[in-house]
């Protein structure tokens, strides 16, 4: 069962990854914001590598649950995903997607944040995929992996350009692709 200073860690870690970057961010730093001693730091953790693996799986489960729960209040229909999407890129403090940001912060493939992270795309593309099947779509695996290229860059574009335009423009080029 987690405790509440691993708890700590791990909520602190994500604001302080997410808003400034994994590299960025010294163990030093997540102790002092976090309140957590040394000692119970590395009695959770082994590393800084393995908190951020831990920081990724917990990002990657709110984010799936956030994003079913709002494409659900939307209908449920696939293309709600990029509805979804809009709005979370217009949170004042949106700094694209955590996963994206460590895979490309731990390039190494082999990396184990690189792999959680990796499989978190992989957990979205499949809820994705549900999503079409439900919505009776034959080719939904293919297309799953379609609407996947189109959050990534509407994601990394909301970045760039800030607010929920490309979460719109990725959503008519997916409502073409679904005929």
């Amino acid at each position: 069962m987690p405790t509440r200073a691993r708890d700590r860690l791990v909520e602190t870690a994500g604001e302080l990854f997410y808003s400034e970057g994994v590299r960025a961010v010294g163990i030093e730093r997540l102790l002092a914001v976090s309140g957590v001693g040394r000692a119970s730091f590395y009695r959770h953790f082994a590393s800084k590598d393995d908190l951020v693996v831990a920081t990724l799986r917990d990002y990657g489960e709110r984010w799936c649950r956030r994003l079913e729960q709002q494409v659900a209040v939307r209908g449920g229909g696939p293309l709600a995903v990029f509805d979804a999407l809009a709005d979370s890129f217009e949170q004042p403090a949106f700094r694209g997607c955590a996963s994206i940001n460590a895979m490309v912060e731990a390039a190494d493939r082999d990396s184990a944040a690189h792999r959680v992270a990796a499989e978190h795309k992989r957990a979205v593309t499949d809820y994705i995929d549900g999503l079409l099947e439900r919505a009776g779509y034959e080719q939904h695996g293919e297309l799953a992996e379609q609407f996947m290229i189109l959050v990534d860059g509407a994601i990394i574009t909301a970045v760039r350009e800030r607010g929920g335009e490309s979460a719109r423009r990725a959503k008519a080029v997916a409502s073409v692709l679904l005929g």
